[in-house]
């Protein structure tokens, strides 16, 4: 099957690589096209001509987007269309990533596929648009929403994700204030585009929740972070009125894979499976824990003689 992959360099992609390994794979990053000029991904694509287009691209900075909702929306939106109608032209299957923001946070039970979207963000407005810019253009189409995304290549344009950003306060010796009012399920990116593979290969279509299993607050995510490491961390909770920032984020993030389940084809795993597996592959925690501690806290020493 050929596979145009968009937005190629960032961490989810960089593992959708692997998983789609044996696949015909056309890998494009922005220094091939920007997808807001719509005439060059149009003829970028055409020329490709790709039966499945992944798209991965997104304006992702949340609180940045409400400062610059063009931006946010030309896109979040308005170049997720121009897609939408390209791959409704070749006749391709269309796979887009959209967020559990586009929720209002307010429920206190999983968020299904059938659940109404209430965004509160110029971001969640402009992914929610995305989304039906694809479900209202492009008949083979797969939406996907996911929650709290990490991987190893780390998130392009925001440097470590937050696992990473943990590891190094921990090793640096940092006081470390984690808000536990936000209900979230972190997602291991490997997980992710294996499950995203799976779909690809199948004839399903349509909106679908994939996230890891269960759930937890960032500040119960951190803790587990630093118990299967085994590393001391000056780890503290906190509320999110702590950090006033621009951009609301939802109180409550669960999402269900309610879709995969009912179709047999649910292989996300629980969050703590997927996190054990990222910090032994990454980092040996789990095989040589003292030796792959001492790496981190030498990257850190490094990093900070560096500046």
């Amino acid at each position: 099957m050929k596979i145009a992959l968009l937005g190629a360099n960032g961490q989810l992609a960089s593992d959708l690589k692997r998983a789609l390994s044996t696949h015909d794979l056309v890998a494009f990053t922005r220094n091939d096209f920007d997808v807001t000029d719509r005439e060059a991904t149009r003829e970028r694509l055409v020329a490709s001509e790709p039966e499945v287009i992944i798209n991965t691209t997104a304006f992702h900075k949340v609180d940045v987007c409400e400062s610059e909702p063009e931006e946010a929306f030309g896109v979040n939106a308005i170049a997720v269309f121009g897609l939408a109608s390209v791959a409704q032209e070749l006749g391709a299957k269309l796979v887009h990533i959209s967020t559990d923001y586009v929720f209002d946070g307010a429920s206190r039970e999983p968020y299904s596929e059938e659940s109404v979207p209430r965004p509160t963000s110029i971001y969640a407005a402009s992914k929610l648009a995305g989304e039906y810019g694809v479900r209202s253009t492009c008949e083979r189409h797969i939406v996907v929403r996911t929650c709290g995304l990490y991987g190893a290549a780390g998130i392009s344009g925001k440097g470590r994700n937050f696992v990473e950003t943990m590891l190094g306060k921990a090793a640096a010796g940092d006081r470390i204030r984690v808000v536990d009012d936000q209900i979230v399920t972190p997602t291991p990116t490997a997980d992710l585009a294996a499950q995203m593979a799976l779909l690809v290969e199948t004839d399903a279509h349509g909106l679908f929740h994939c996230t890891a299993e269960g759930s937890c607050s960032w500040y119960e995510f951190a803790r587990a972070i630093f118990e299967l490491s085994g590393l001391e961390a000056r780890l503290e909770p906190t509320s999110g009125d702590t950090y006033k920032t621009p951009a609301a984020r939802p109180a409550y993030s669960v999402l269900e894979n309610r879709r995969l389940n009912a179709l047999g084809l649910n292989r996300m795993r629980h969050w703590r499976s997927g996190l054990a597996d990222y910090l032994s592959i990454k980092h040996g925690f789990g095989t040589d824990t003292g030796s792959a501690a001492g790496t981190i806290e030498k990257d850190v020493h490094a990093k900070s003689r560096a500046k």
